[in-house]
């Protein structure tokens, strides 16, 4: 046992136990390998916030961050409102939700049957939500339901026959928060409301369809022949977060019928590699070789990705951190990207209710949108507007721009700041 061990080297001297040499030399690498460990593991959530009474709504709460997510929050004393595919007397579904109000002692934690791969089930969950006088308190609404096809796999799709990475990711969360739109309005204005939506780095290498309505109807032979698992996930991913800022400006263009401030905030997070069953599905490329070779290899999985518990630090940092609170809201959403009208079609934003449309002005001065403001107030968050590059000879003459740079298949043409 290691106790008597360090006691006895204590006590009598290091050469007194045995392997010592051996253990001399491991010691370093140990500690290295620990230290590695830490840093991978991320910084755990040091903000504090009172959640009970507070009503929140999960979907992918029952696996992996979500799982976590759900536990701390029911912890604190949260109505937890799990979105789940699962029938709601389904026998794991039932036992869940017994031993997660066993473990945090909280009672007020119930699910509803919501299937984000049927846009029908989507909209009889949303709008027997909204079809409710007084409106329903919701204080919360976090995305963390997420798929990705793993690579060499075959084109899967929705009930609504929409390829599942786009369907999920994406239009799913799309269609709740759209038609949850009301509900979230309504809220009374000392409520601090927040969406926080799962993103991923990966959104770096996607690329949104720019293609008119005929040209998208592919057979589906012609695109299974050119489905790419990581280009679809991706695509999904920017999509999301794209979104994300067009509903933030949707909820902040709002007029309050009390004059008072929008108070609803949507909030992009990045938990990092973590070892989430969706992450074991794309190390082992969903076979039974990648699976026994993932075994082999979980020493380094331990190292070098985070526990679900640990992945779950971000959410909950989003969900308590005082200042995400205040503001315009998508302070965390570093990397959303504002793309111009002719590069992003309709379907991924919210024109809804005679509001102004996000997006940005057709026939907008490139050079006077390249003029960044000077402010005397460097910790203001900044915002980052990207433009598509659209010729070989425009990316050449625009290298002289001195806030030029390469960012995937976007161009960072201006980083302005927030009001």
């Amino acid at each position: 046992m290691p106790v008597p061990l360090i006691q006895k080297a204590i006590l009598d001297g290091l050469e007194t136990v045995p392997n010592s040499a051996v253990l001399l030399k491991l010691l370093p690498v140990l500690l290295v390998l620990y230290l590695i460990r830490r840093w991978f593991q991320g910084a755990p959530n040091t903000s504090e916030r009172t959640m009970h009474g507070k009503v929140v709504m999960i979907t992918g709460g029952t696996s992996g961050i979500g799982a976590e997510v759900a536990r701390d929050l029911a912890t604190r004393g949260a109505q937890l409102v799990l979105l789940t595919q699962h029938a709601l007397d389904d026998f794991f579904l039932v036992s869940y939700i017994e031993e997660l109000r066993d473990r945090t002692n909280n009672e007020l934690i119930t699910a509803a049957h919501v299937d984000l791969s049927s846009l029908h089930s989507i909209r009889q969950f949303a709008t027997k939500w909204v079809d409710n006088a007084p409106p329903r308190r919701l204080d919360m609404i976090i995305l963390c339901a997420n798929t990705m096809t793993p690579k060499g796999g075959k084109i899967e799709t929705t009930n609504d026959d929409v390829e599942i990475n786009w369907g999920l990711n994406y239009l799913a969360n799309f269609h709740l928060l759209s038609i949850l739109s009301p509900a979230i309005r309504a809220q009374p204005p000392d409520r601090d409301v927040r969406i926080i939506m799962a993103t991923c780095s990966s959104y770096i290498g996607g690329s949104l369809p720019v293609t008119g309505v005929k040209e998208a109807k592919i057979r589906k032979k012609e695109r299974a022949e050119r489905f790419d698992p990581y280009s679809a996930y991706a695509s999904s991913k920017l999509a999301l977060m794209t979104f994300a800022q067009s509903f933030q400006k949707h909820l902040s263009a709002y007029a309050r019928p009390d004059k008072n401030p929008m108070n609803a905030h949507v909030i992009i997070v990045d938990p990092g590699q973590t070892r989430t069953p969706g992450m074991r599905r794309y190390l082992t490329w969903g076979s039974l070789t990648g699976l026994v070779l993932y075994l082999l290899c979980y020493p380094l999985w331990y190292i070098i990705l985070k526990s679900p518990a640990q992945g779950a630090q971000s959410f909950l940092y989003a969900a308590m951190e005082a200042q995400w609170g205040r503001g315009n809201g998508g302070p965390e959403a570093q990397h959303a990207t504002l793309l111009p009208r002719s590069a992003v079609p309709a379907v991924v934003f919210y024109p809804s209710e005679g509001l102004p449309d996000p997006r940005p002005a057709p026939n907008e001065d490139y050079e006077s949108a390249t003029a960044s403001p000077k402010s005397d107030m460097p910790t203001r968050l900044a915002e980052h507007l990207y433009r598509v590059v659209p010729t070989d000879s425009y990316r050449n003459t625009s290298e002289k721009l001195p806030s030029r740079k390469a960012y995937c298949h976007l161009q960072l043409d201006l980083e302005y700041e927030l009001n």
